[in-house]
């Protein structure tokens, strides 16, 4: 009997020293906690669990969504020969090279039209002579036709005086109504010929314009992308242009978002683009396609970037799009229980538990926007979980506040 007192005289020594050393190994206080709370931590139950408690502070939220993509020419010009079937015999400009509206990038073979170009200086002076023809032809009718109509007047009297056989008369006639026949003929040759001349004239314009377009040029500002142009080769546009030009060297992100964050970006908003290679560029929403792809359900998002001579046509790239704004109260994010009534909390008042209501704003890098239920100060268990109920007795263990900064 004595032996058993003694054991159990030693057991409860050994359970006192466990629990004073247990209370002193426990952790502190570390962030602004006021002298109320420090007091109730001292008067704490050995006994009761030891949970980490978050203060609720002021914040600042920026919402983003993330994106990713390529880079892309916000506008890409094909640059191709007006005149197609030349050979290509110099070529001015590179990829990489920034050109300026009207510089030359290449040139074409001119030898075919300038022969064509001679032929139809031949065929305009071959319509001059034919029109000089016409018109010396219109005055020989002319004079034939009054020279036969004054025979005719004067033969009216002498048939009329019976001077004048009949056979003779109707020759004079005839004579008259021939010369105004070949006047009519010579008028309409001359009507011919002057527009077999507009034939070769207009002619002339078309290969003036060809002759001028051996020059393939920049139709405006921007850097050369890709040149496919070859000397030697001979220029076709249908099949392939000779250059491409980023218009301005403006270069965009298209980057692809999925579906269900879509409905939260809207042209104009701010982004962060993290390109492979370069580093942070920052960019704004230009465009947000109406279309989601059926097999992927990714949405399409065009951010501008402008023009930066780091960045190159077909990166990758990494968005951060700024889509909301607040401030408010910060709770960590782990600290939010969603259950079929709501979101909730779990407040630490005098060392016991409260669930609390809360209403929900934005939520950015692990920390959730509190609009409602909550004010500036209070203690919540910073990861709730279902093994604390109302009214359960913890000893709280301060964290580290969240930094009245903006939080993204």
């Amino acid at each position: 009997m004595r032996r058993i007192l003694i054991g159990v005289v030693l057991g409860l020594a050994f359970a006192m020293i466990s629990l004073t050393m247990v209370g002193r190994s426990l952790p502190r206080p570390t962030g602004p906690a006021d002298s109320e709370a420090a007091k109730e931590l001292a008067k704490a139950d050995l006994f009761a669990a030891v949970v980490t408690v978050a203060t609720v502070a002021p914040a600042a939220f920026t919402e983003t969504v993330l994106a990713s993509g390529s880079l892309v020419a916000r506008e890409e010009i094909l640059v191709g020969p007006e005149v197609e079937g030349l050979r290509v015999t110099e070529v001015l400009a590179d990829e990489g090279q920034r050109v300026q509206q009207g510089d030359v990038l290449a040139r074409l073979v001119a030898d075919t039209l300038d022969a064509q170009v001679a032929q139809n200086d031949a065929a305009l002076a071959r319509t001059a002579a034919a029109i000089a023809q016409a018109r010396s032809a219109i005055v020989q009718a002319e004079a034939r036709l009054a020279e036969g109509r004054n025979a005719y007047e004067r033969a009216k009297p002498l048939r009329q005086a019976g001077h004048m056989t009949e056979a003779v008369f109707d020759q004079r006639e005839q004579a008259a109504r021939t010369a105004e026949a070949q006047l009519t003929a010579a008028q309409d040759g001359l009507r011919v010929a002057e527009a077999e001349r507009a034939q070769v004239e207009a002619q002339r314009r078309e290969l003036t314009w060809r002759r001028e377009r051996v020059e393939v040029k920049a139709p405006s500002d921007g850097i050369v992308s890709r040149r496919m142009a070859r000397v030697g080769a001979y220029a076709a546009g249908a099949a392939e242009p000779m250059f491409r030009i980023v218009a301005k060297g403006e270069v965009e992100l298209d980057a692809e978002v999925v579906e269900t964050r879509l409905g939260a970006i809207g042209i104009g908003q701010k982004a962060r683009v993290d390109v492979a290679g370069l580093g942070e560029v920052r960019g704004t929403v230009r465009l947000v396609s109406p279309e989601v792809d059926k097999s992927t359900r990714l949405g399409r998002v065009r951010i501008f970037l402008g023009d930066n001579p780091g960045l190159r046509v077909g990166a990758f790239g990494r968005a951060s799009i700024e889509t909301a704004t607040s401030s408010g109260l910060a709770v960590p994010a782990s600290a939010v229980l969603y259950g079929p009534n709501g979101p909730t909390v779990q407040v630490v008042r005098g060392n016991r538990v409260e669930t609390r209501a809360i209403r929900t704003g934005l939520t950015a890098n692990a920390l959730v926007e509190v609009r409602k239920g909550l004010v500036d100060g209070d203690l919540v268990v910073a990861r709730a979980g279902t093994f604390l109920r109302d009214g359960d007795t913890v000893r709280p263990v301060l964290a580290p506040a969240p930094a009245k900064t903006e939080t993204q």
